[in-house]
C-alpha cells in the first residue's frame, strides 16, 4: 500500500501540487503525521476549524446527537431540535430583520440560496459583485466570482452578472434599478483579506436603497467571530438584506446558511413551491456541532479575545520583508514581494512544523488563520517559527 500514489490515483484533485501531508490525528491547535510530527496550525482548516481540532465540546455535541438521531427527513418538514435551536441562536444574535435561518451542506450552497432569494424578490435578473471576488465554486457562485482566470473554462455561466471594484466609489453607479442583488464579501478573502475603507459598505448600503436592490454580504470566512465580533458587518453600522455564513460555524464540520427576513425567507416558499430545496442541509449532526461552537463563540469575552490575539500577532510580526499586514481579528495575511517569496516561507514553515497556506487570488500573501482559542504560548511560537522562515527565506532567495 502506498498512501500518497493511492491519494494521487483515486482521489480528486484540486491542483497539480498538493501537499499531501499523511494526517495520523489533530487535537487543539495541532496537527500530527503519520511519523509522529506535530505541526501547529495557522490555517485551522482555511478558517473552518473555530476551535481548533476535536473540541471536546464539539465531540460531545456530536456524540448526543448521533445517539438520538441522524438524518430522518428532508429539509423544513421535521421540527429538529439542534438545527431549530441553532437558527433560533443565530437569529437572536444578528440585528433585526434578519431573523430567519436557511441551513445548507456549505457556504457556496448559502451563496446560490442568496442569489436565488434575491432575484426572488426583486423580480430582477441583474447581479453586482466585485472584482477578485470568491463566494464558492458552484456555476451560480462562480458566476460572481470576478477572477476570469478561474471561470474561463467553464462558461457560459450564469448571465447578467456585472462587477465593481472593491472600495471604488465611482463603480458605484452600476447599480441600478435593473440590480436585483449586489453580493460582497464583508473583507475580500481570496483578493488578500482587504477590508472595506471610508464607510465603503454603508456606500454601497444606501446605493442599493436608492435603487431597490437586495445587499447580500458574504460572511463565510469573516463571520462567527474570527474578527472579534460575530459578523463583520457589524462593525460598519449597517444592515443587508441577505447575510451568508460557514466555515467557522460548523467547528469543523461542514455547513453554510444564509439569513434574511422571515417576510423574504418567506417566498422560497411558494409560487413555486420548494423555490430552494436541500436534502441534507440542517443535518441535526452537523447542526450539533454548530450549535455548540456559536454557544462557546457567543460567551464573554471570547471575542474579544481575539482582537487581543490579533495585537499579539502584529506586534510580533515585524522583519523588513514583510511589507504589509491585511485583515482583521485571526482573519490575517502577510505580504510579501513576491508569490516566489511567499510560496518559499510556506513550505519552509511546514518543514519546521508550521501550518501556513496560500490565499486564491494574491500569490504575495501568506494565510494566517489559527483557531480563535488558540493560546497566547501557541501563537508565541509559531510566530518565531515564522520570522525564522522569513528570514532564511530571504537571505537565501
Amino acid at each position: 500500500m502506498n498512501p500518497k500514489s493511492d491519494f494521487l490515483t483515486y482521489q480528486a484533485q484540486t491542483t497539480t501540487h498538493p501537499l499531501a501531508m499523511e494526517i495520523a490525528h489533530a487535537e487543539g491547535a495541532y496537527v500530527y503525521d503519520k511519523n509522529g510530527k506535530a505541526y501547529l496550525d495557522f490555517v485551522a482548516g482555511v478558517s473552518a476549524c473555530s476551535l481548533g481540532h476535536k473540541p471536546k465540546i464539539v465531540v460531545d455535541a456530536i456524540k448526543k446527537q448521533v445517539d438520538s438521531y441522524m438524518h430522518v427527513m428532508v429539509y423544513g418538514e421535521y421540527i429538529q431540535d439542534t438545527p431549530l435551536a441553532l437558527s433560533k441562536l443565530l437569529a437572536e444574535n444578528i440585528p433585526n430583520p434578519l431573523n430567519t435561518v436557511y441551513l445548507t451542506n456549505s457556504g457556496t450552497e448559502a451563496t446560490e440560496g442568496a442569489l436565488k432569494l434575491a432575484k426572488r424578490i426583486t423580480g430582477r435578473m441583474e447581479i453586482i459583485s466585485a472584482k477578485n471576488a470568491y463566494h464558492g465554486n458552484t456555476q451560480g457562485a462562480m458566476s460572481v466570482c470576478g477572477a476570469e482566470e478561474q471561470n474561463s473554462a467553464f462558461r457560459p455561466l450564469i448571465p447578467g452578472v456585472g462587477f465593481v471594484r472593491f472600495n471604488d466609489f465611482n463603480d458605484l453607479k452600476k447599480i441600478t434599478q435593473k440590480t436585483a442583488g449586489v453580493i460582497l464579501e464583508t473583507i475580500q478573502g481570496g483578493a488578500g483579506f482587504i477590508v472595506p475603507e471610508k464607510d465603503y459598505l454603508k456606500a454601497v448600503r444606501k446605493r442599493c436603497d436608492e435603487v431597490g436592490a437586495i445587499l447580500i454580504l458574504d460572511e463565510i470566512q469573516s463571520g462567527i467571530g474570527r474578527t472579534g465580533v460575530l459578523f463583520e458587518f457589524m462593525n460598519h453600522n449597517i444592515v443587508p438584506d441577505i447575510v451568508i455564513t460557514g466555515k467557522g460555524l460548523g467547528g469543523g464540520m461542514p455547513i453554510g446558511a444564509f439569513i434574511a427576513s422571515k417576510k423574504h425567507m418567506d417566498l422560497l416558499r411558494e409560487n413555486p413551491k420548494l423555490g430552494h430545496i436541500t436534502t441534507f442541509g440542517g443535518h441535526p449532526v452537523i447542526a450539533a456541532a454548530a450549535l455548540a461552537t456559536l454557544q462557546e463563540i457567543l460567551k464573554v469575552d471570547f471575542m474579544q479575545a481575539v482582537l487581543a490575539k490579533e495585537a499579539l500577532l502584529r506586534e510580533q510580526l515585524k522583519h523588513p520583508a514583510i511589507q504589509e499586514i491585511r485583515g482583521k481579528g485571526l482573519m490575517l495575511a502577510i505580504l510579501v514581494a513576491t508569490p516566489e517569496l511567499a510560496t518559499k516561507i510556506i513550505l519552509r514553515c511546514q518543514d519546521k512544523g508550521l501550518i501556513l497556506f496560500w490565499l486564491l487570488f494574491e500569490g504575495c500573501a501568506i494565510r494566517i488563520t489559527p483557531p480563535l482559542n488558540i493560546t497566547d504560548a501557541d501563537l508565541l511560537k509559531g510566530t518565531e517559527i515564522l520570522l525564522e522562515a522569513i528570514n532564511y527565506c530571504t537571505v537565501n532567495n
